[in-house]
């Protein structure tokens, strides 16, 4: 389908311009005058091996244009989540309210405009660059509830995880692409190097948008080139004929006494900080516990991701297969949010205990623990498609609104730990890090729902009582006569 591709280049350009700084802070900072600093701040020496000693010594030290502190390299590193905070809510009202496509294609091109103004505003202060992530930020805010609002119109149920899955599978491409990318580029580019990382993935963003405009549509019916047989089977696996689309009001109250939408919340949440603890910070730890030099931290940060993106189309369609062999929705994503939030915080854990004398063992952890956490793309993460089609967008800006604050919050946390840059501090991350993870799937398990709630039933307004059905059942129904259907056109 036209929309997966492009919805996955969609999501390969959101990572890309949201990653991008967590490597070039790696060569924007003057590491050796940090390194001083640090020393004369920390009275206690601590004892080095000397097969990292031997291998550091071999390594070019970044000298920067910028003497950043932890502290304030954990504040750029967070800025970008309070614009993306802002936009949560207000994304998916959006989306609702008028063109998803149009929402979602405005809002980043306001992201790729703020990248390529990223090394003007690096060179004019902190405070600046801080500006700029916030605005870029806030034009990412609104994908992922647009995107969802799209899926909702678009994706039959039996094939919802394995298209969301592929199409939100882009953000990992976009982070085993990026961190490379970004580590070439700030050894090699031009313009000092790292500005040209902003460049570059800034230009991508625009060519991005102009593909999105060009080829995509709002609904099946508002496509000028899809196929008759293809428009009606996605329209009938949908039930559109059964239950026509109306104006309704949003049901807020239900919202906040569901069990399923907390249940959504609180995993999200969790998951988040595991997220972007890692995706903020795997080239820092990498430099300061493993000690690899640029290069090898690009090249060895992408590894993880790569791990990730296949977990997720595993995820997509191992959840597929298990409904249609008749496993409960519930059942399918509670199974997929086990393997998603127990394994990334088992391996977390032991990553903590890899020294530098041992590298490749804490990539290979770092590997497993970020590559399970792709089993949340058949979990939590299309969950609010299975309760509420009519409101997933909204019920994903919501969920994500708070899921942003340990974007905001982590950066900073970290950096406070980690402030000497030792394995011993990173190991306190690792543990807290679990601990959420557990948090958020044992409410998870508790209270999760696979089937639309009543508060979001899509039967007409006047239906009698014992006439309406649950919808993903209709929908399953729907789609199967519409597959024999079109198997003889």
């Amino acid at each position: 389908m036209l929309l997966a591709i492009v919805g996955f280049f969609a999501f390969v350009n959101l990572y890309a311009l949201r990653v991008n700084m967590s490597v070039a802070m790696v060569c924007m900072v003057n590491q050796t005058a940090l390194l001083d600093t640090s020393r004369q701040d920390n009275v206690t020496a601590v004892p080095a091996d000397d097969r990292c000693v031997a291998r550091t010594q071999d390594q070019t030290v970044m000298e920067g244009d910028f003497a950043w502190s932890k502290e304030v390299q954990g504040v750029i590193l967070g800025s970008f989540f309070w614009g993306y905070l802002i936009t949560q809510v207000p994304g998916g009202w959006l989306a609702n309210r008028f063109s998803a496509k149009r929402v979602l294609g405005y809002f980043m091109l306001m992201t790729a405009g703020a990248t390529l103004l990223m090394p003007a505003g690096a060179r004019f202060g902190a405070s600046a660059v801080v500006l700029l992530r916030i605005v870029a930020g806030i034009g990412e805010g609104v994908v992922f509830p647009a995107m969802h609002h799209l899926w909702a119109k678009w994706a039959p149920p039996l094939e919802r995880s394995k298209l969301m899955g592929f199409t939100y599978a882009g953000a990992q491409i976009g982070n085993v692409l990026t961190m490379p990318i970004s580590a070439m580029l700030c050894e090699y580019g031009f313009d000092g190097g790292w500005p040209s990382i902003f460049y570059v993935l800034g230009a991508f963003g625009v060519v991005w948008f102009i593909a999105w405009m060009l080829l995509t549509a709002d609904s099946p019916s508002e496509h000028p080139h899809i196929g008759e047989a293809e428009r009606r089977y996605i329209e009938a696996s949908l039930g559109a004929s059964k239950y026509p689309e109306r104006k309704v009001p949003i049901p807020w109250s239900s919202f906040a006494r569901s069990g399923a939408v907390w249940a959504i919340i609180v995993v999200h949440t969790g998951c988040n900080w595991g997220t972007y603890t890692l995706l903020t910070n795997i080239p820092s730890y990498m430099r300061e516990v493993l000690k690899f030099d640029i290069k090898s931290n690009g090249l060895f940060s992408a590894i993880p991701y790569i791990c990730f993106w296949m977990c997720i189309n595993i995820a997509g369609i191992s959840a597929d297969a298990l409904k249609a062999r008749g496993w409960r929705t519930k059942t399918v994503r509670k199974l997929s949010q086990t393997l998603g939030s127990l394994l990334p915080a088992i391996f977390l854990v032991a990553t903590g205990y890899v020294t530098c004398a041992t590298p490749y063992v804490g990539v290979v952890m770092l590997a497993i623990a970020v590559g399970f956490s792709g089993f949340q793309y058949g979990g939590f993460l299309v969950n609010h498609v299975d309760i509420a089609p009519r409101y997933a967008g909204l019920l994903f800006g919501i969920s994500n609104t708070a899921a942003t604050l340990p974007g905001i919050i982590a950066p900073y946390t970290i950096g406070k730990i980690t402030t000497n840059q030792t394995q011993a501090e990173w190991r306190t991350v690792f543990y807290l890090t679990a601990a959420i993870y557990v948090v958020g799937w044992v409410v998870y398990v508790l209270l999760a729902e696979g089937e639309v709630q009543s508060w979001a039933d899509t039967s007409p307004v006047g239906a009698p009582v014992d006439t309406k059905v649950d919808a993903e059942d209709v929908a399953d129904n729907e789609a199967s006569k519409a597959m024999l259907t079109t198997s003889k056109i």
